[in-house]
């Protein structure tokens, strides 16, 4: 049985590690204290989308003081700001042949982590599983999809092992060999959602459900995309936009993570999203207007929390 460490306990992270810990030795590691004593006293609640809910029995914790022993996966889903920290914390508990996987949102987590962990530790991934937090040890698990986990010759075994258990514990998984194209379909996906669902401060469902924002969907979409074709990456679906709207679909009831950090008057991850597309654009020539102005409001509603109207 694999001992796993979560390294980021919040929406994402609880649902994995829940999901896991049927098939595996898990932690949940996060500096979220009210969350982690919610855990530990009453076990950890999962809503689903039938109305029911389920009860975890997992340890969790502030600091990784209570692993005693080194573990063979760290999955890290904490916002990427974060990364490098979730990094090191990795690096203080993974066993020597252990594995780090990024399954967060946008583009520089891999290398930040390979720089830390070493490259053959690290590892990516991408996953259409969505979730939202509902209160301290309770989590909303609003969308279920498929996993990829991209690996190389040298960690292959090790990934392997990783897809098994992912499978095992009913978490549909695969390996992919085409890393940029799954992080840049991630990326693209949640180009689409993720700053109009946080600007309009709607469920996944209602996006592109109207002209008005289904017009604003497309531009920024089809922004990230020329740029991803400008740098030769090929996706991992044929129609991206119409990709986006059957997220949206699959995803009906959750609420994007962006959307979760502006109502919480958090900081949001744009800048390695939206953010990142308007800097690719300029590296390589191409315009990103849309973007731009995502990535502008959004920071400007991160600027006005405190003073935002009730």
């Amino acid at each position: 049985m694999m001992k796993i460490a979560v390294i980021g306990a919040g929406a994402m992270g609880s649902i994995f590690g829940a999901m896991l810990s049927g098939a595996a030795d898990v932690f949940l590691i996060d500096p979220f204290e009210e969350h982690v004593k919610e855990i530990n006293s009453k076990g950890l609640i999962i809503e689903y989308n039938n109305d029911s809910n389920k009860k975890y029995n997992i340890i969790a914790c502030t600091d990784t003081s209570i692993i005693k022993s080194r573990v063979d996966l760290a999955i890290i889903f904490t916002k990427s700001y974060a990364t490098a920290q979730a990094a090191m914390t990795a690096l203080s508990i993974l066993d020597e042949r252990g594995l780090a996987l990024t399954l967060q949102n946008g583009l520089g987590n891999l290398e930040i982590i390979a720089g830390i962990v070493g490259d053959d530790r690290a590892v990516a991934g991408v996953t259409s599983h969505g979730g939202t937090m509902v209160c301290p040890g309770a989590v909303r698990h609003a969308g279920i999809g498929p996993t990829h986990i991209a690996g190389n010759q040298r960690n292959s075994e090790a990934v392997k092992r990783v897809v098994e258990t992912f499978n095992s514990a009913g978490i549909e998984t695969d390996i992919s060999g085409n890393l940029d194209g799954l992080i840049w379909g991630k990326l693209i996906i949640n180009v689409g959602i993720n700053a109009l669902a946080a600007i309009l401060k709607v469920e996944n469902g209602f996006l592109g459900k109207t002209v008005e924002v289904e017009n604003l969907m497309a531009r920024a979409v089809w922004e990230a995309v020329n740029i991803a074709d400008a740098l030769n990456i090929k996706l991992p679906y044929k129609d991206p936009l119409e990709q986006v709207k059957k997220v949206c679909r699959n995803t009906a009831g959750n609420r994007a993570s962006m959307l979760q950090d502006i109502l919480r008057g958090a900081r949001t991850e744009v800048g390695v999203i939206n953010g990142a597309i308007v800097e690719k654009g300029r590296e390589i020539g191409l315009p990103t207007p849309y973007n731009i102005f995502l990535s502008e409001i959004i920071e400007a509603l991160e600027a006005t929390s405190e003073n935002r109207c009730r």
